[in-house]
C-alpha cells in the first residue's frame, strides 16, 4: 500500500518512502541482491560479512552511486555530506587494512580499481 503523499509532489519527501523509490528505480541505495553479490565476491571466509574488504567494497559501490547522483543534482548538499562521510569511513578502513596486512590491502585496491 502506497503512503498518501497529500500535497507533496514527489515521493522523496513523504515519510517512509526512501530515495530509492523515485520512478520505481533504485537510485542511490544499493539493492539487497547487489549487496549480496559484493559480499560473495570480496568475502574472506564463508560466513564473512564484516571484514574490511567487504565493508570497503560496499562503501565503494555506494560512493560510486552517490557520485553519479551528485553529477545530476549539483546542489544536493545533504547527500554530498553523506558522500564525504562515506569517503572518510572508507579511508579509515583502508588505513586499518594497510597497517595490519599490506598484501590484502594491495590486492583489494587493485581489485577495486582505486589508486589510479
Amino acid at each position: 500500500m502506497e503512503p498518501s503523499l497529500g500535497k507533496l509532489k514527489t515521493p522523496t519527501f513523504a515519510r517512509g518512502v526512501g530515495i530509492q523509490l523515485i520512478g520505481g528505480v533504485p537510485i542511490m541505495a544499493i539493492t539487497k541482491d547487489r549487496k549480496q553479490e559484493i559480499i560473495s565476491e570480496y568475502k574472506v571466509h564463508d560466513n564473512d560479512t564484516g571484514s574490511p574488504e567487504v565493508q570497503i567494497a560496499i562503501l565503494t559501490e555506494e560512493i560510486t552511486n552517490l557520485n553519479e547522483h551528485l553529477r545530476d543534482h549539483t546542489k544536493d548538499h545533504h547527500s554530498r555530506r553523506g558522500l564525504l562521510k562515506m569517503v572518510g569511513q572508507r579511508r579509515n578502513l583502508l588505513n586499518y587494512l594497510r597497517n595490519n596486512d599490506v598484501i590484502r590491502y594491495r590486492d583489494l585496491i587493485k581489485k577495486l580499481g582505486l589508486r589510479r
